[in-house]
């Protein structure tokens, strides 16, 4: 099987889990994740099976969209709700408090990664570090928040909901931590649920029920999206049959004799490059030809 499964993860499996529980159902060994989501939390987790596994390191889109679940008047440990409690307020934070502050974490924010995360410092993983009862000094790191919306904030609970669309390497907890910080009351996250990831929306994930019902009856395989469907953000090239075979074999195009002979690409556009009636992967254009950048 060669595709993308956009799975549904439930609460209390880790990414590791569903990348298992997909493996004995298919009988495919090769099988990634592009992006892992914490046990606790829910939502799209695009797996790549057979050859859509080569796209992992240059999937271009990484954007992510996330609904969370927040509290005030609480810290802990992990920035969550199943963490080592580390101070109890009372607060009395308003909607409009609340929508104020967030305006500040909308664009390009530094942000510095949680003690429990799959960071690495100095070979050694933070979360291992922070199960010891360690903490170090982390860097901060630039990421983007496109999208920032108070969705509901209930005044009597202190608790509320966010939306959130942002880059790669954005931590929501840590972002919903700052926000408490900022208010002077603290903050947890208390639920998360990933609602996109790498172009694929929740409406089209399969939770694991369904792709255990689907394997049973022989229709997995249809099930998976296209490799191709990971890298539509770039433009389509068709070219010859001929043109497809050298390509397939590992041989360069020149771009004179192809559709882009007038286009005046510049030199780094990637391309998907399609013939032969199918997807043979993507091409680069360096010195008035197509390289190969990778193929499928």
């Amino acid at each position: 099987m060669n595709g993308v499964l956009v799975v549904n993860k439930p609460a209390e499996f880790t990414s590791f889990d569903v990348v298992a529980v997909v493996r004995k159902l298919s009988g495919q060994r090769k099988i990634g994740h592009t992006g892992t989501l914490d046990p606790n939390a829910t939502g799209v987790l695009p797996l790549l099976l057979g050859n859509a596994t080569r796209a992992q390191d240059i999937i271009p889109n990484h954007d992510k969209e996330y609904v969370a679940e927040f509290r005030l008047g609480i810290t802990t440990n992990t920035l969550d709700i199943w963490g080592k409690v580390l101070s109890e307020k009372q607060s009395r934070v308003t909607t409009e408090d609340i929508r104020k502050i967030i305006k500040k974490y909308t664009g390009e924010i530094e942000q510095i990664p949680p003690m429990f995360s799959a960071v690495s410092v100095d070979g050694q993983r933070l979360y291992d570090l922070a199960r010891k009862g360690v903490e170090v000094e982390r860097k901060a790191r630039n990421i983007t928040i496109y999208e920032l919306e108070l969705i509901g904030f209930d005044e009597s609970a202190q608790s509320g909901t966010l939306r959130v669309k942002c880059s790669k390497g954005t931590y929501i907890r840590t972002l919903i931590d700052d926000i408490g910080a900022e208010l002077g009351s603290g903050a947890v996250m208390t639920a998360l649920n990933r609602t996109m990831a790498c172009g694929f929306e929740l409406e089209q994930a399969l939770a694991l029920d369904e792709i255990k019902k689907l394997a049973e009856d022989g229709g997995l395989e249809n099930a998976l999206k296209s490799t191709e469907s990971l890298f539509y953000s770039y433009p389509e090239l068709w070219v010859s049959d001929a043109q497809a075979t050298r390509f397939y074999n590992g041989g360069e195009l020149d771009v004179t004799r192809t559709k882009l002979a007038d286009k005046n690409a510049p030199d780094g556009s990637i391309y998907r490059i399609k013939g032969n009636k199918k997807f043979l992967g993507l091409g680069i254009i360096k010195d008035n030809s197509i390289k190969i950048y990778k193929r499928f």
